[in-house]
C-alpha cells in the first residue's frame, strides 16, 4: 500500500537568498505559514518540530536527509539527535528571525519525515 503524502505549495519553492536589509517576517506572516505546516511551533524568532522514530538508525537516517535537502537549499537548521528523537529548529539569522525560508525547509523536513518514516 503506497502512503498518501500530505502535499504543501511551500515544499515546492525553493529558499532564496536574503539580500542585506531583508526585515524578518510579521508574526501576521509567521502564523499563516505555521498553519500551512505539520505539527510545528514558534518560540520567538524559531520553528521547530520534534519527531520520534523506532530506532536510532531511522533517526540518524532521517538527519543525514534533512543534512542533504539543507545543503541543495543552502539553508540550514539546528538539530537535536537522540536515540530516537530528532528536534529540527529554523530561524534565520541573517534577518534577525523568521523568513519564508525556514518555512520552505520545514516543509520539506515534513515531506522527507511523510514519505520515509510515518
Amino acid at each position: 500500500m503506497k502512503k498518501e503524502i500530505k502535499s504543501s505549495s511551500l515544499a515546492a519553492k525553493q529558499c532564496n537568498p536574503c539580500a542585506a536589509g531583508t526585515p524578518a517576517l510579521k508574526q501576521e506572516q509567521i502564523s499563516s505559514l505555521l498553519a500551512q505546516l505539520d505539527g510545528w511551533t514558534q518560540q520567538g524568532q524559531v520553528i521547530g518540530k520534534t519527531v520520534t522514530f523506532s530506532n536510532f538508525h531511522q533517526a540518524m537516517s532521517f538527519v543525514n536527509a534533512v543534512a542533504w535537502v539543507s545543503n541543495q537549499e543552502n539553508h540550514h537548521p539546528g538539530l537535536t539527535i537522540s536515540y530516537n528523537k530528532c528536534k529540527v529548529e529554523y530561524t534565520t539569522h541573517s534577518v534577525g528571525g523568521l523568513s519564508e525560508n525556514d518555512f520552505i525547509c520545514a516543509a520539506k523536513v515534513d515531506g522527507i519525515y511523510q514519505q520515509s518514516f510515518s
